[in-house]
């Protein structure tokens, strides 16, 4: 990674990613594309109620930290053991290790889970299941999943989001930058530590700039690096074909992971 310059997308451990790359001999580029998050406040407590009163015959949950939020504002909205019921009721499918274990904190055992923790595994976990007018709802994060919704409407489904909190858009400016440093190739590598990283970065480009230099400038000079397979699945969908990440989902593998391809390079 010797003279390598990396853009990080994170807003959280940087220090100890920047060290790491440091050691490695590289240069950490500080572009943060991960937004602002808030909670949803009263507002979830809303939908919630309208989940339960819906009585819905799936509930997919996608992260574990999404589970955790929508269990902590049931307890807020005095409606715990409503909610535990509309779970238990409904039959779930969930992604990811995290989520599964949550779930199983509850006494709840999913009957779909993603092998892989990525939405086409969790796709391929819920073929041969019946969702016609069925009312599935899925708990995401804050990114979308376009994919679910699809696969979920074309089977006759009535489809519902649930999202513990809201997202507002990282800095244009930081973005923008961000777009010319890797369509001028300015910098070798850009780090993505999550899925919403990746859609506000490419949204960004395809609203405000143009997405075919941005692809281009990834399929040649300008690595993509993902901290995990969702994140990396994230890249893909938005037209990546190179993406570096690691076995474990970790930032410190994932940056050993990126310096390990720039050594296989130079040989």
């Amino acid at each position: 990674m010797h003279g390598k310059r990396i853009a990080l997308c994170a807003s959280r451990k940087l220090d100890e990613m920047t060290t790491l790359i440091e050691k490695q001999g590289g240069t950490a580029i500080i572009r943060p594309a991960q937004g602002t998050v808030f909670s949803k406040g009263s507002e979830l407590g809303e939908e919630m109620r309208t989940v339960i009163a819906m009585r819905p015959d799936w509930i997919v949950f996608t992260t574990g930290i999404g589970f955790e939020a929508l269990l902590e504002a049931a307890d807020r909205e005095g409606m715990a053991a409503q909610w535990h019921r509309t779970i238990k009721e409904a039959n779930v499918a969930a992604r990811g290790y995290k989520t599964v274990t949550a779930l199983k904190q509850i006494g709840v055992t999913p009957v779909a889970v993603s092998e892989d923790g990525t939405t086409k595994g969790l796709i391929a976990a819920l073929y041969g299941h019946d969702f016609a007018e069925k009312n599935v709802v899925v708990q995401l994060y804050g990114d979308t999943a376009p994919r679910l919704r699809q696969f979920f409407l074309e089977r006759g489904a009535s489809y519902t989001e649930l999202l513990p909190y809201r997202h507002v858009a990282p800095d244009e400016k930081t973005l923008e930058t961000l777009y010319n440093e890797v369509v001028g190739c300015e910098v070798d590598a850009v780090c993505f530590t999550s899925a919403m990283q990746v859609r506000f970065f490419f949204s960004f480009a395809r609203e405000k700039k143009e997405i075919a230099p941005l692809l281009d400038a990834f399929r040649t000079d300008v690595v993509a690096c993902a901290v995990g397979k969702v994140t990396k699945e994230a890249l893909e969908e938005e037209g990546v074909d190179r993406v570096i990440a690691p076995e474990h989902e970790r930032m410190g593998a994932m940056i050993v992971t990126l310096a390990r391809y720039f050594d296989a390079q130079a040989l």
